[in-house]
């Protein structure tokens, strides 16, 4: 699937993908993968929220935060990942975004607060879900599709569910792509349906295939011309 417009890509592996206010899901998946491949752990700073140096004081014992004074070596390193993480966030999005979340302390609220922003609440995210789920439900092969056109139409929506949470089994995918392809295609339908590792067969390996029979069959037609 082609790069969406505005898009900023970064000059190497080192930069994080830019987000400009646009496309928010596709920038998400991009993040969470750069950040997973920097270190998993500040992907957990992230979700869980920032590390908080503790100790006990009192009779009985009651646990309160350290002042900054009573920080030791493992406490310093552990807060250090929450700030590494914001970095990373703050330098992948453009200065419109960064007003948004400029007031934040952790990196987990900046991600929440970009989430909340461009998925809405729990209620809104939802109601996402439930209009994208009803146009997987009715995609349908366009009279004037390519089957490079159906897929890129279709990977927009899987991909906009998957940002939102709603992961949908590969098999599945592989399926609805066969039931929606038109009847001058039932006999490679059947074939596919019919073999052995077809639930092992993935959405890429289909359209990769459809594509090879597509330009056999152009080939065909045109040595019989004369």
């Amino acid at each position: 699937m082609a790069a969406p417009p505005n898009f900023e890509e970064g000059q190497s592996t080192y930069r994080p993908p830019r987000f400009n206010g646009q496309y928010y899901g596709w920038w998400k998946t991009r993040m969470h993968d750069f950040i997973m491949a920097e270190n998993s752990e500040l992907w957990d700073v992230i979700y869980d929220g920032p590390f908080i140096p503790m100790k006990n004081i009192g009779q009985p014992s009651v646990i309160v935060p350290k002042s900054r004074k009573e920080y030791i070596d493992v406490d310093r390193k552990a807060i250090e990942k929450n700030f590494r993480a914001k970095k990373i966030l703050v330098c992948g999005i453009g200065p419109d975004e960064y007003n948004r979340i400029s007031a934040c302390q952790s990196a987990k609220e900046i991600w929440e607060a970009l989430q909340i922003a461009h998925e809405g609440t729990t209620q809104v995210k939802q109601s996402k879900i439930d209009m994208l789920t009803t146009e997987y439900e009715l995609f349908r092969k366009k009279d004037d599709d390519s089957i490079q056109d159906m897929h890129t139409r279709f990977t927009y929506i899987i991909n906009e569910l998957h940002s939102l949470g709603e992961i949908i089994p590969g098999n599945k995918l592989v399926r609805k792509i066969l039931s929606v392809l038109p009847g001058s295609r039932e006999s490679k339908v059947n074939t596919i349906t019919q073999e052995k590792n077809m639930q092992k067969r993935t959405i890429d390996e289909l359209i990769g295939n459809l594509k090879t029979c597509k330009m056999k069959k152009k080939k065909d037609n045109e040595r019989k011309e004369p």
